[in-house]
């Protein structure tokens, strides 16, 4: 039932396709929730917390540019199912907005997919995944934290 309704949803999302690789506020807020949850322990607290969540969206928004045009726009329709309220209680369980959704909720929500029966929903969790891991990773504001002291330099 999931799966029909969300079949007939895709089309609508298809016009949302062209506008790039940029992400909308729906998105920004769906990585600002996501980045503390996926990166348990690596973030860090206090004052310097908030910085680092928006750094990680900015990450996010450059690896997605950077992506080519066919998968922008696959990740554009996961983005605009996830960002309106009725395909994403479809799909996770969860109607509240992004930054109103408690982390326990969130991880129990990745969890699912993670485990799900449905490739398609396992393929959208390794891309939120890695989109969040490679923003902050790839970042070398974040390097000395967890010890990496960057590429060795070439003489």
């Amino acid at each position: 039932l999931r799966l029909g309704l969300l079949a007939t949803l895709l089309p609508s999302t298809a016009a949302a396709t062209a506008s790039g690789g940029s992400l909308k506020g729906p998105d920004r807020a769906l990585f600002g929730a996501l980045a503390p949850v996926l990166l348990a322990g690596a973030l860090p607290t206090g004052d310097d917390r908030p910085a680092a969540i928006a750094a990680v969206v900015a990450g996010v928004e450059r690896a997605v540019a950077g992506l080519p045009l066919s998968t922008q726009a696959e990740l554009r329709q996961l983005f605009d199912l996830l960002g309106f309220a009725p395909t994403r209680l479809l799909l996770t369980g969860l109607w509240d907005d992004w930054p109103e959704v408690s982390p326990e909720r969130l991880e129990a929500f990745l969890s699912d997919w993670r485990q799900s029966r449905l490739g398609l929903l396992r393929v959208a969790y390794f891309a939120l995944h890695e989109l969040v891991f490679a923003a902050w990773y790839g970042d070398p504001q974040s390097w000395p934290r967890i010890g990496y002291p960057g590429p060795p330099e070439l003489t």
